[in-house]
């Protein structure tokens, strides 16, 4: 099994059986808010240490890029979306060039 779908799996586990020492407990307690939060705290880190030279630098993003995935996913599972989907949107927009796929968009409200 690939380690995100692996995750994914534990992710929802820890949603229908939450431990109580769980940190992915907490979040799921804290709701849209306390994860949403996480996640932008995270995707700042990921771009501050982007900037950072030499081996240290790419050893801090590829931390802080993990740090924004899990989160990321947590609010999935939170939200019922499994990798699955996100993995399959994503197939369906392979080989389409992402400003035709914007154009196609409909407008937002």
């Amino acid at each position: 099994m690939a380690i995100l779908q692996h995750l994914m799996a534990v992710i929802e586990d820890r949603k229908a059986n939450p431990p109580a020492k769980s940190y992915t407990t907490k979040l799921f307690e804290g709701g849209v808010p306390k994860i949403g939060g996480k996640i932008l705290e995270e995707a700042r880190e990921v771009v501050e240490a982007a900037s950072e030279p030499g081996p240290e630098g790419r050893a801090h993003v590829i931390y802080e890029a993990a740090d924004v995935t899990y989160h990321l996913m947590v609010l999935l599972g939170h939200l019922g979306i499994g990798w699955s989907e996100v993995e399959s949107e994503l197939g369906r927009r392979f080989g389409i060039s992402g400003i035709d796929e914007k154009a196609a968009r409909p407008p937002k409200p």
